[in-house]
């Protein structure tokens, strides 16, 4: 074939300033998306008291912001291939930011709950359209690791919304958490510097020239006026039927499963860990440091994880931290010393946010790059079933005051549940290996 094979350049480029301007710049997008998403946990106790909620009131209040996201990933995923990642990244992250400073003013349930939807529009977008971008210019080699890099940031904004929690909640308030939200915005254009536009989206649309300039920065010895090629940016269309096409329906239909029962585990801990800990007779900023324990352990699991799929493959990294987080997230109903508890958490968060992570990436390897965003937005939109589900139960579980013990085991339940699935999509990566030889983008 004539013309510079884009894809194998991107495959054998040397990690250099370009990716990590990309992994940086991603990395703080969804370090703010993090927070965004955690932040509800946080208030959520100061919430229930300053408007008298009930449990499965508060749960309900919860989903506000998971039905944006689900919405926003079904959204703007598939639109990420129509109009480029860089387009919807922009307007994604402008929208969730607003929406959260906007929060802080909120006087009633329905205010905040409406808001919170806006809100998460904006985080389900981002994330299909910020991990099918690193993911397009990661080397084959370092991938995974360098996508999982990048979505730990995810878990860091978990931990500064905990950590901020911590110093504002008992000086400020509950406002004052999204009031912080405000700042991010005056990054947005340093951060957008640092984002170049998806190489495979500008060769399909023609603009052969600007493709040029981003991968002549990428490997700097490409020269010549030879036609770029990309065979990975061609031959499908951004349509949700193509995700179940070329043997893909199993492995689709498996990693939705998958997506569901981890954001429920996710955002069950995540909305209700303070509260449950609360309700076992902890302090405010015990239970918070608890959040903050399970993030860390979010943001260590998923750097580890890529490091170790990488070398082992994804599916294998996948199945072992869901059984391990089920295993830890089940053992925390029991009346453990301290320093063990925080063990067990820690262990809880690489075993869901930390797979989380890894999910996206396997997702993105999963499908080709024209229709990427799209197989990651479904995905993405799926789960995002599972975390409304997860604060709704949990408050279901709180309300009906079951024992401590059994409210966790009602958690791990999902993660058992991901182990099967994992595997369901391991044969399906094997049919597809046996009947087209390499189906997966290089």
């Amino acid at each position: 074939m004539q013309g510079i094979d884009v894809g194998r350049l991107i495959d054998e480029a040397r990690f250099g300033n370009v990716h990590l301007k990309i992994i940086i710049a991603c990395a703080i997008l969804l370090i703010v998306d993090g927070y965004d998403v955690f932040i509800y946990g946080v208030v959520l106790p100061q919430l229930m008291e300053s408007w008298n909620l009930t449990a499965p009131q508060a749960g309900s209040l919860a989903s506000w912001a998971l039905f944006g996201m689900m919405s926003g990933a079904l959204v703007f995923g598939p639109l990420g291939d129509r109009i480029g990642r860089k387009k919807c990244i922009t307007v994604c992250f402008t929208l969730f930011s607003t929406a959260t400073f906007l929060n802080g003013f909120a006087s009633t349930p329905t205010m905040f709950g409406v808001l919170r939807f806006a809100a998460g529009l904006g985080c389900g977008g981002l994330m299909p359209n910020a991990v099918a971008l690193t993911n397009e210019y990661a080397p084959k080699r370092m991938r995974s690791t360098l996508v999982a890099l990048m979505f730990s940031g995810y878990a860091i904004g978990g931990m500064v919304a905990a950590g901020l929690g911590i110093w504002l909640l008992p000086l400020f308030g509950w406002q004052a958490m999204f009031f912080a939200a405000a700042v991010p915005l005056l990054m947005l254009p340093l951060i957008l510097r640092s984002i170049p536009e998806s190489v495979g989206f500008l060769i399909r649309n023609g603009e052969q020239e600007k493709a040029r300039s981003i991968l002549q920065r990428l490997a700097p010895h490409t020269g010549g006026r030879q036609p770029l090629v990309y065979e990975e940016a061609t031959g499908e269309r951004a349509a949700v039927s193509e995700l179940f096409r070329h043997n893909r329906t199993l492995g689709t239909l498996s990693m939705w499963l998958c997506f569901f029962c981890c954001l429920l585990m996710v955002y069950a801990l995540g909305s209700w860990l303070p509260q449950l800990m609360r309700s076992a007779g902890y302090s405010l900023g015990s239970s918070l440091s608890f959040l903050l324990a399970l993030n860390f352990g979010g943001m260590f699991g998923a750097i580890a994880g890529g490091r170790l799929a990488d070398r082992f493959g994804l599916p294998r990294v996948v199945m072992a931290y869901f059984g391990l987080g089920a295993l830890c997230i089940a053992l925390l109903g029991l009346n453990s010393p301290m320093p063990v508890l925080y063990l067990l958490i820690f262990i809880a968060g690489a075993g869901t946010t930390g797979t989380q992570i890894l999910l996206y990436a396997s997702v993105a390897e999963f499908y080709s790059l024209s229709v990427r965003s799209t197989g990651l937005g479904w995905a993405s939109g799926m789960g995002r079933v599972g975390a409304i589900v997860g604060p709704m139960l949990g408050g279901v579980l709180l309300a009906a005051q079951l024992p401590m013990a059994l409210n966790f085991i009602a958690f791990a339940v999902p993660g058992i549940v991901s182990v099967l699935a994992t595997a369901l999509y391991m044969v399906s990566r094997s049919r597809q290996h046996a009947l087209q030889g390499n189906p997966f983008p290089a």
